[in-house]
């Protein structure tokens, strides 16, 4: 679409906003950092947790200055690069980090017992994971490779593949962040407008397939439904990490309630979903389970903050399943600064998404390429973290979030609407950022969520 003229208040009409970041002891002989700020609910303070993380450019804490903008005028301040979530790198050989010593195997039929105990002879192995007809495998004395050409030369297998690793890609509300105009991402995207249409509902539900979520915090407690820990077999999906809190709380922080932050929808459900460890990471098989478990389970959107460079015949079998169950797929397109795609946001079922800076450009982190289709705030986003405590991170894993909420928007405003109803007006709908159409960086642009919630037909 063309530009046009859209103006942006961040708290009403104030000609500038400071905005202290952060204050920390820098060594000046160190490059790679990491700040990460967290606001103590009950003292209303910030903590900063310095951290080793590859970052490249100005990384000193600073002071940013938010003016009241208009759309295509560059938003005063200095960027600290933060891409406090990153996926796992290529190899030099281009593959991606694995479980050793283990293989996904999906058999044609669901293999009986003899055949399940006479396998575990042959590789001298164990089976980790079972569901139906996929079972992971683990050797004591083959590796990885030994082990898939081993089962791609039997006849009752369909495939076999390593068992992937994918990490973390991190109205006038009371909110306390939100009065205090921390939250430059929500009107940016016109979220605010937004909720003059729809401000969501309750009986649409936003999965986020992740580290679990604070089951107590303030913030979220009350804008849960029903989730699953898919790495203990339970109902408890509770966040050892952050990460996951720190996406639900920007899909659905509770909005206007005098507390932090709010998120994007007012009244829509989160499906927590633990289908990653403590550490961040996941496999290819518990994250295609935690799919698998939202669609069985009502989800109506699945939020994936998460990847890997690997593609899966696995994770694409979950993701289609998805797609054919009319769940709409939101995916992060990882924090390298690179090209190369990224799984599942390049999956065609999946809206990939980028990360934009306070500039209205691409964040110097934010991976990019002809699969991304639009962009999200991802840089310095507040939002709910473990611990009943608050966080500012940045990431492709904070951008998808936001996606993931205006599609529950819409989704309320017509719950009637396809999957591929839903995306098409998330895209038509976005602010043209960079090249004139669609681009690399930002697909078809910047996301509008009062535009896009105009153009469903309310029901």
């Amino acid at each position: 679409m063309g530009k046009r003229t859209m103006y942006y208040s961040i708290g009403g009409a104030i000609a500038a906003i400071l905005l202290v970041v952060g204050l920390a002891d820098w060594n000046s002989e160190r490059n790679e950092y990491r700040t990460q700020q967290i606001k103590n609910s009950e003292n209303n303070r910030f903590v900063y947790d310095t951290t080793k993380l590859k970052a490249n450019g100005n990384s000193a804490p600073h002071v940013m200055n938010i003016n009241s903008i208009q759309m295509g005028e560059t938003i005063k301040g200095h960027l600290r690069q933060d891409p406090s979530i990153k996926l796992i790198k290529h190899t030099e050989t281009n593959e991606s980090h694995y479980n050793k010593n283990e293989v996904t195997v999906k058999f044609k039929s669901n293999p009986n017992d003899t055949e399940l105990n006479q396998i575990l002879k042959e590789i001298n192995g164990d089976v980790l994971k079972h569901l139906d007809s996929t079972v992971v495998f683990r050797s004591h004395s083959l590796s990885t490779p030994e082990l898939i050409t081993y089962f791609k030369n039997k006849t009752t297998v369909d495939f076999a593949e390593p068992n992937y690793l994918y990490l973390q890609n991190e109205m006038g509300p009371n909110d306390l962040l939100y009065q205090e105009q921390y939250q430059w991402n929500l009107p940016v995207i016109r979220t605010e407008v937004g909720w003059d249409v729809t401000r969501g509902k309750e009986d649409i539900i936003i999965a986020v397939v992740d580290t679990g979520v604070d089951l107590a915090h303030p913030d979220l407690k009350n804008r849960l439904t029903q989730g699953y820990n898919v790495i203990e077999n339970n109902n408890f999906p509770d966040d050892d990490n952050g990460h996951g809190t720190h996406v639900a709380g920007i899909i659905a922080s509770e909005t206007n309630n005098q507390e932090g932050v709010a998120g994007m929808t007012w009244y829509n459900k989160i499906m927590p979903v633990k289908a990653m460890e403590s550490g961040g990471y996941g496999t290819t098989f518990d994250i295609a389970k935690g799919i698998t478990w939202a669609v069985d389970h009502g989800a109506d959107v699945i939020n994936l903050s998460l990847g890997n460079y690997q593609p899966s015949e696995l994770m694409q079998h979950a993701v289609q399943y998805a797609y054919k169950n009319n769940v709409v797929l939101i995916a992060a397109s990882g924090n390298d600064n690179s090209t190369h795609p990224s799984y599942p946001a390049c999956y065609p079922e999946v809206l990939a998404v980028s990360a934009i800076d306070f500039d209205g450009k691409r964040a110097s982190f934010s991976n990019y390429g002809d699969y991304v289709d639009v962009a999200a705030p991802g840089v310095q986003i507040p939002s709910t973290y473990f611990n009943q405590q608050y966080a500012a991170l940045s990431g492709t894993s904070m951008a998808s979030p936001h996606v993931a909420g205006l599609a529950g928007l819409i989704r309320s405003a017509n719950p009637d609407l396809s999957n591929k109803e839903v995306i098409n007006i998330i895209k038509k709908t976005a602010y043209d950022l960079g090249p004139k159409g669609n681009d690399a960086e930002f697909g078809r642009g910047l996301i509008d969520v009062r535009s896009a919630l105009e153009a469903v037909s309310i029901k």
